[in-house]
């Protein structure tokens, strides 16, 4: 599966890591429903490591459509409140 963070790039995630990477969006949601901007930024550096330690970096010159993408770094806790879903940022 490939996974956009904005503002970064694209990284080739197997399939095997969706398990690990929902049990981390749910983490974010639940600071993000809690309005707990610590934890948000913190579970949501979780999210991004682990999708850049488990991925591998897709070249700038490939062309390739994500499957998910998820906000940068910096994005703030209103901003990915919007983006969020029934089922939080990665679904299943």
């Amino acid at each position: 599966m490939i996974i956009r963070i904005l503002g970064e790039g694209q990284y080739r995630v197997p399939e095997s890591a969706l398990g690990e990477l929902n049990a981390l969006d749910a983490e974010v949601q639940a600071a993000v429903d809690a309005g707990d901007q610590a934890t948000f930024r913190a579970r949501l550096g979780d999210l991004l490591a682990t999708v850049r330690a488990r991925g591998t970096g897709v070249p700038d010159a490939e062309l390739t459509a994500s499957g998910l993408v998820l906000p940068g770094p910096d994005s703030e806790l209103a901003d990915v409140a919007a983006l969020l879903g029934d089922e939080g940022l990665i679904p299943g």
